[in-house]
């Protein structure tokens, strides 16, 4: 899934609904390093998304890193984060977009807030290691 992003030129991606942006972040992630990345649809289960990306880096920097470059990359296709929370250095970064909210953990911070588990009523859509 990652390998055609890369091959596609920037007018050539549409994203069209909330879910597309999902999976566009989930693969953008990838091609960034992060692991275990999942994309869960909490339609209708939860009042400030439609969609959980949840991905796990493996340094302080790394965590900043991609949250910076998906940030800046999904502003290319229209779309602002609305809110950023932590930072790389705690473990965690947050990034809230309309519609769906980003989160990037070490592999700490991770096993202890159990997004995944905490979610599981939801649909996985993507899950990429």
């Amino acid at each position: 899934m990652a390998s055609t992003t890369s091959a596609r030129t920037e007018a050539q991606i549409e994203l069209n609904s909330t879910g597309d942006y999902a999976r566009f972040a989930a693969e953008f992630l990838s091609e960034r390093l992060a692991s275990d990345i999942v994309v869960i649809n909490v339609e209708g289960m939860c009042s400030y998304a439609d969609y959980l990306v949840i991905a796990s880096g493996e340094t302080d920097r790394h965590l900043d890193a991609m949250a910076n470059d998906l940030t800046r990359q999904i502003r290319k296709h229209g779309l602002h984060a609305g809110h950023r929370e932590g930072a790389g250095e705690g473990g965690w970064v947050l990034i809230d977009f309309p519609g769906f909210v980003v989160h990037l953990f070490s592999e700490d911070s991770r096993d202890y807030y159990a997004l995944d588990k905490l979610w599981a009523r939801g649909t996985e859509v993507v899950r990429l290691q």
